[in-house]
């Protein structure tokens, strides 16, 4: 009986695996809040003059949003391989591929959206914006991964939707979106995903 169970548990932790994005690190997290909270120190200094790398403040910022970009990706994709490799699991795999799909529409969109309200000079608007599309790719892909993911995402969008309100913080709203809200998310997937998994193994 006791096999039979253990089978089962098997089987059902293989069809998990198979069907779920289960390298996600949350040491990701961590890292992408740390990047985001330095980012925003960096912008705050802009702001005020004190701070220039082409001595035009949308050209700084978005410089700046790129450098935070491929730094938080470049830990995402580190720690999630580190996580693959020590469960003896693929990091690249068709549920991954799907997940990128998954999460790179809202976020093209939203990308999209962003530049048309700089265009429109309708720059206040971008932090929410962002915040909000963000949050819609974390719920739309959280569903091949942990769910938590989508709890995160609905964070997001609630944050965005009161930083539409409260035009005039956005960079507060920022950091604590992308900065706060991912060193929280990846503490918690650390201890709740992370340790088990190492335990396990």
């Amino acid at each position: 009986m006791n096999t039979n169970l253990e089978d089962i548990k098997h089987i059902r932790s293989m069809m998990e695996r198979s069907s779920k994005f289960l390298s996600l690190s949350g040491m990701s997290g961590v890292s992408a809040g740390l990047f985001a909270l330095a980012g925003a120190g960096a912008g705050h200094l802009i702001l005020k003059n004190e701070f220039s790398i082409t001595g035009i403040l949308l050209y700084d910022f978005i410089i700046l949003a790129v450098a935070i970009l491929v730094l938080a990706a470049s830990a995402g994709f580190f720690f999630c391989l580190k996580k693959a490799r020590k469960n003896g699991a693929k990091l690249w795999m068709p549920v991954t591929q799907q997940i990128i799909k998954d999460f790179s529409i809202p976020m093209i969109v939203g990308g999209s959206f962003c530049v048309i309200l700089i265009y429109q000079h309708a720059i206040r608007m971008v932090a929410p914006s962002m915040l909000i599309f963000y949050g819609l790719a974390l719920i739309y892909a959280g569903s091949r991964t942990y769910r938590d993911i989508r709890i995160l995402g609905a964070c997001e969008i609630l944050l965005g939707l009161t930083a539409g309100i409260f035009i005039y913080n956005g960079l507060l709203f920022w950091s604590i979106g992308f900065g706060v809200l991912h060193i929280v998310y990846g503490i918690v997937i650390y201890y709740k995903y992370d340790t088990k998994s190492a335990k396990n193994g």
